[in-house]
């Protein structure tokens, strides 16, 4: 049974996340609003999930005075990784809050029978030089199964960049999928905006929103 109470596991819930919510989930809302609620949630999570990026103390000049101040670490790579193909909708958010981070696609779609991640496309066999400096954000919005998510965090934590240095952010989660990550990597952390009730027996969540990438690029 899920633990709302885990450490690393955050649920983001406010007046605007309530009513994107609401709008990507009615089936009566036509694509181009799905995507602007969509981004408009993305946005919110991407912040609440960079709280863990490391800053320093930096010296500039205002038109008044100079003073400290903090600013994020250059000496760290950011990762924003989207699991294709329903994943790129926070990647524009994504680089618009952090312009510095690199890009890495990973291409997978769900069997319908067995419900088992198949890959298609991987952008992450890079070198990984000191590995505690990098922090990695994969972005799925609806964390079903976990079994796709489970194959993301893999490629990261075999180049051995510790857990708790990978956050996944997901608009819609199930206990069943979260249980999934958390039982083999509990240090990941995950950022969600809601914890639905469970999955059918197709192994899409309930209440849910669909078909995420279909309502999306509309595709249904």
């Amino acid at each position: 049974m899920l633990t709302e109470k885990n450490k690393n596991l955050i649920i983001v819930s406010n007046p605007i996340v309530n009513q994107s919510l609401c709008t990507i989930r009615d089936k009566n809302t036509d694509t181009q609003g799905v995507r602007l609620a969509a981004r408009k949630l993305t946005r919110i999570l991407l912040y609440e999930a960079t709280k863990n990026l490391p800053q320093k103390n930096i010296e500039i000049e205002t038109p008044i005075t100079a003073f400290t101040t903090k600013t994020i670490d250059d000496d760290i790579t950011i990762i924003i990784s989207p699991i294709l193909r329903a994943g790129l909708i926070f990647t524009d958010e994504a680089v618009d809050i952090l312009p510095q981070a690199t890009i890495r696609h990973i291409g997978m779609y769900r069997d319908e029978k067995t419900l088992k991640p198949v890959w298609y496309y991987n952008k992450v066999p890079m070198p990984v030089d000191n590995p505690e400096k990098y922090y990695v954000y994969i972005t799925d919005p609806m964390l079903a199964t976990g079994n796709s998510l489970k194959e993301a965090i893999k490629l990261y934590v075999d180049k051995g960049i510790p857990e708790k240095n990978i956050c996944c952010v997901c608009m819609i989660s199930s206990p069943i999928g979260l249980n999934a990550i958390f039982s083999e990597y509990p240090n990941v952390k995950i950022i969600v905006a809601a914890v639905d009730s469970h999955l059918n027996e197709r192994g899409y969540i309930v209440p849910g929103m669909g078909d995420a990438g279909d309502r999306i690029f509309n595709t249904i």
